[in-house]
């Protein structure tokens, strides 16, 4: 049997009131909320969704004492309508080729991908070139994930020399890529 001391009791029954509280607030604002959000994204469903997403922010996290709660609740509602907006245009954006990365590749995707594809043949050729353990080591860090500690640990070696097999394997790649195409012997 656990014997809870009275103060804690106390803050017990204080959350409580504070979470019943709250939902009470919700609730009554809860259209509100959804009128605001639907006017800023112009669909009432998204809103609903985004008022409801406000809800379990709230209710997952401690309760925190505002002056006012209904207008703090409009405030975070305004600002989730806000931060919906702000996502879905970088998402629209992304997907249309606004960045300005994407732009100068339009036009000549397929040179694009041919060059990729050397660029490609030249890092592979380079890490072959390389000694065992330093193309081991870039691949359990670059293509399993593995951390430089970690890798220190299996192998037996220190962090900083681990580190600096990196650098060699980093530096191969790099001027494998500043490196003219050699032209095919006919």
């Amino acid at each position: 049997m656990i014997i809870t001391p009275p103060e804690s009791k106390e803050q017990h029954a204080d959350a409580a009131g504070g979470r019943a509280h709250f939902l009470q607030v919700f609730l009554s604002q809860r259209s509100q909320m959804e009128a605001l959000v639907s006017r800023r994204v112009g669909c009432r469903a998204t809103a609903a969704d985004l008022v409801q997403d406000l809800f379990l922010r709230f209710w997952r996290r401690p309760l925190v004492q505002v002056e006012e709660l209904s207008t703090y609740l409009l405030r975070c509602a305004g600002n989730i309508a806000i931060d919906h907006l702000r996502s879905e245009g970088a998402r629209v954006r992304s997907s249309e080729g606004w960045l300005p990365e994407q732009q100068d590749n339009q036009g000549s995707e397929p040179q694009a991908a041919l060059e990729a594809g050397n660029d490609l043949r030249h890092v592979e050729a380079a890490l072959r070139s390389l000694p065992e353990r330093t193309r081991q080591i870039f691949l359990l860090n670059r293509i399993h994930g593995r951390k430089y500690a970690e890798i220190a640990k299996a192998m037996g070696l220190s962090q900083s020399a681990v580190e600096k097999h990196m650098m060699r394997a980093l530096e191969a790649c790099k001027a494998s890529l500043r490196e003219p195409s050699p032209r095919k012997a006919p």
